[in-house]
């Protein structure tokens, strides 16, 4: 089937299941696929019948890459689109059309989201452009004194009773500490 229909040829790079990587050979029960690790994969050929295949080179192979960002609450929103943009620029696996685009994607938890939008023609490349890009994007974010938050969290505690009761148990590990602390 694989042999007649070509959804898959030698030289494509595909993800089935977990794998990804780069079809060597294709028989007539398996198919030999050359992982970014350089570890060698047979599949059945069943597999690709019976599970999604993504094939990334078929017919073309530009694809685009999405990387995602979150920056703090704050933030100068144009310096932030115009360092991602910065990031694309000039690097040498991205295409310069269609153009990289930088998208608001929405208010997070602890964060303003926005998703850089790259093309290459390259998928095969993908964490090494991914790597690179955010290196880049690092850089210029700091820059430009925007930061890059971390979660955080607001405790808000409301007491019926004061002075707190505590359990036993509670009371001596709170002294143990305290005894800690005095060493």
């Amino acid at each position: 089937m694989l042999v007649f229909e070509r959804p898959i040829q030698a030289g494509d790079f595909i993800e089935v299941g977990e794998f990804q990587g780069t079809v060597e050979r294709i028989g007539a029960r398996s198919t030999l696929i050359r992982t970014l690790d350089q570890i060698s994969i047979i599949v059945p050929n069943s597999r690709f019948l019976e599970q999604e295949v993504i094939n990334w080179s078929h017919d073309n192979p530009v694809s685009r890459i999405h990387l995602p960002v979150g920056v703090a609450y704050g933030s100068d929103i144009e310096a932030v689109r115009s360092a991602l943009l910065e990031s694309a620029r000039n690097h040498p696996k991205i295409l310069s059309t269609p153009q990289p685009q930088v998208f608001f994607k929405g208010f997070g938890d602890s964060s303003l989201d926005f998703e850089l939008l790259v093309w290459t023609a390259e998928p095969s490349k993908q964490i090494v452009i991914k790597s690179d890009l955010y290196f880049r994007m690092e850089a210029l974010l700091r820059q430009n004194q925007v930061e890059i938050p971390f979660p955080q969290r607001d405790l808000h505690l409301q007491v019926d009773h004061l002075p707190l009761q505590l359990s036993p148990q509670m009371e001596q590990v709170m002294q143990q500490w305290l005894e800690q602390r005095k060493l």
